[in-house]
């Protein structure tokens, strides 16, 4: 399921001829429904999209939008809650966030078009909107590795955009950060946010069955770019796999070979044949693959072991490997298997349990970890 961003409605808006003013969450403390980069719009007609708490605050933000397509000036403003003021404005899940309200200026439209443009054709962009100074509310977008736009202060800041902006696309995270009155990477006059729209996470599902079909549909649901393989051509001819945003025909480690896999991509072998099973999880070893789960009994998981040490694996290697891979939910059908692994898959990720929140300490909402500047 492909949602909207906020950046696309955002141009067919402006090109219907409307003022659009824009509410981005910039930065969080706590709990916070969303990641930075969560967009609520307002048009001078009243018209809304998105959300940026899920309801908590957009309200009061609603308000601010208003005030600002008022020709009133661009303002950060900072929503959070505590236990003695439950009833005001602010986040019910107990955070801070930090939201910037400003006006989407005609001369950015170049920079949000091909921004847009470059994430529709699959390549990474980052959008940034200046918070401070007289040309609050101004976009420019790294497009291509190239600064398109420019703040119209001085070079030194657009500079420093550019490299920031690269760090973000690289590492797929969005992030606030500060500057000098002049641009300098030291200083605090200078708030920037830069929004990283990095190419999805890859998720390569091996083994053509009803299991990979119900993780693909959930994997691409939450933004995994989905590819099944199986070197079987007529097991992936079944219209069951057309959740998956690719279905190859191949044998995996000679599909992996060309790879280049990240911590924050997945690999599943899901086959049940050890000619396909361990050439597969030998090659995912060989990735820097975040994620790597197999599915199968204890007793297949002990006799792949032997089988995967027999080939030269070594013993902590095949810790890497969650085998039998999901969390324990009493799953049966493929689709309660799906949210399974998917479970773990981002338990994993995210560096948690896997425990019943009711049964942790932890923050619900965890934030990345990510440097954030804040007057």
């Amino acid at each position: 399921m492909k949602l909207r961003r906020p950046s696309s409605v955002a141009l067919s808006w402006l090109g219907e001829g409307r003022r659009v003013a824009a509410a981005t969450l910039v930065a969080a403390e706590g709990s916070s429904p969303f990641e930075p980069g969560a967009t609520m719009l307002v048009d001078d007609q009243g018209r809304i999209e998105g959300s940026v708490t899920g309801g908590c605050v957009e309200g009061a933000l609603f308000e601010e939008a208003s005030a600002v397509l008022r020709s009133e000036p661009p303002r950060l403003r900072t929503y959070g809650i505590s236990d003695s003021d439950a009833a005001g404005v602010g986040l019910m899940c107990g955070g801070t966030v930090h939201v910037f309200i400003h006006e989407l200026r005609p001369e950015s439209r170049e920079a949000i078009e091909l921004a847009e443009q470059a994430i529709d054709e699959g390549r990474p962009a980052v959008i940034a909107t200046l918070i401070d100074g007289a040309a609050a509310g101004t976009q420019v977008a790294l497009v291509d590795d190239h600064l398109v736009g420019s703040f119209g202060l001085v070079g030194r800041l657009d500079r420093a955009v550019e490299r920031e902006a690269r760090g973000c696309v690289a590492h797929a995270v969005s992030a606030l950060r500060s500057y000098g009155s002049e641009g300098e990477v030291m200083g605090t006059e200078l708030r920037v946010f830069l929004h990283a729209f990095a190419k999805p996470a890859s998720m390569i599902i091996f083994g053509a069955i009803d299991f990979s079909a119900a993780v693909a549909s959930l994997g691409r649901q939450l933004g995994y770019e989905v590819t099944i393989c199986d070197a079987r051509r007529p097991f992936t001819e079944a219209t069951r796999f057309a959740a998956a945003d690719h279905v190859v025909v191949d044998w995996p480690d000679r599909y992996l070979a060309d790879r280049q896999l990240d911590t924050r991509d997945v690999v599943l072998v899901f086959t049940h044949d050890p000619k396909f099973d361990e050439p597969a999880l030998i090659s995912a070893l060989a990735t820097n693959a975040g994620y790597i789960g197999a599915l199968g009994s204890r007793k297949t998981h002990e006799d792949r072991s032997r089988r995967l040490i027999e080939a030269g694996v070594e013993e902590e290697q095949l810790s890497r490997i969650a085998s039998p891979c999901g969390l324990d939910v009493g799953a049966r059908t493929p689709e309660e298997t799906a949210v399974s692994i998917l479970g773990e898959i981002l338990a994993s990720a995210a560096g948690r349990s896997g425990r019943p929140l009711s049964q942790t300490d932890e923050r619900i909402h965890a934030p990345k970890k990510v440097p954030t500047t804040l007057a």
